[in-house]
């Protein structure tokens, strides 16, 4: 009788209400029912879910895998936290440098949220935010970048044409010796952002060390063609030198395998204590 009654109760919750309703319309199992909404539900999680502090907004920005001229309307898009405002910050610039420096430290300020986050802000989409117009940012990037900044963006990807990525020149910074904070004045990435660099470089050359294709590369981890391609020369350039930097990824790579095959194994044999 209380099966019965739970039965009867779970089938009056939201998720199983709106299943129901997709079954219906679409007629569809209710297999492949629960599977789109579990699909569904995964992108409602991914665009939704974020904190957000007063002064920030949610925007859809292009992901910073996607290549340069690709149509924007066919790029993967990530969602975004961004700081239009921070008053504990805005209020000395504006007070040093009037309108003109407000508006490029906030244009610094969500490229850099931006790319921290895994997405790339387009000109249109930097205009829009700072309700200027492209040619003001266009202006403003080629100014700062004459003053030693670098600001990622979409059209500073397009830009750099047949040159390579911003990410394989920021790892070769890395690699080089350069310590995070130098690396962050360099080319304004957080040391969040150039140390997710470093675990996709770490995945394609363990990839590569396994004979993998460039192609199969692409398709294991979704990165393009041409990034892989630069990481791969990367390695080849370093190894070897014996790099320093580059036995540190890879023995830190070896070691975090090693320590989660051990956690597995303490969990199996817990296991197999409780069932004896």
């Amino acid at each position: 009788m209380e099966h019965l009654l739970s039965v009867r109760l779970k089938s009056k919750s939201v998720k199983n209400s709106i299943v129901n309703s997709i079954a219906s319309d679409f007629n569809l199992t209710p297999i492949l029912a629960e599977a789109y909404f579990n699909q569904i539900k995964g992108y409602f999680v991914e665009h939704t879910n974020l904190n957000l502090s007063s002064g920030q907004i949610h925007y859809l920005a292009i992901d910073d895998r996607e290549p340069a001229g690709k149509p924007v309307a066919l790029c993967k898009k990530r969602s975004v936290s961004l700081t239009l405002h921070n008053p504990d910050e805005d209020l000395d610039i504006y007070k040093k440098s009037g309108l003109k420096g407000l508006r490029q430290h906030r244009l610094l300020r969500i490229t850099k949220e931006a790319i921290e986050q895994g997405a790339l802000l387009s000109y249109e989409d930097i205009a829009f935010l700072l309700t200027t117009s492209i040619v003001t940012v266009k202006r403003d990037i080629a100014f700062m970048r004459r003053n030693g900044l670098t600001i990622p963006s979409r059209g500073w990807r397009h830009d750099m044409g047949r040159g390579s990525t911003h990410k394989s020149q920021i790892l070769e910074l890395y690699l080089k010796g350069f310590m995070f904070s130098d690396i962050e004045k360099k080319t304004h990435h957080s040391q969040t952002a150039v140390q997710r660099y470093i675990q996709d470089f770490s995945k394609i050359i363990l990839l590569h060390l396994k004979e993998f294709s460039v192609d199969q590369i692409r398709i294991s981890t979704g990165f393009s063609n041409r990034l892989i391609g630069e990481y791969i020369a990367l390695y080849k350039k370093y190894s070897g030198e014996k790099n320093k930097r580059l036995m540190e990824i890879f023995n830190s790579d070896i070691a975090n395998k090693k320590k989660n095959k051990k956690t597995l194994i303490q969990s199996n044999s817990r296991k197999v204590r409780a069932l004896l």
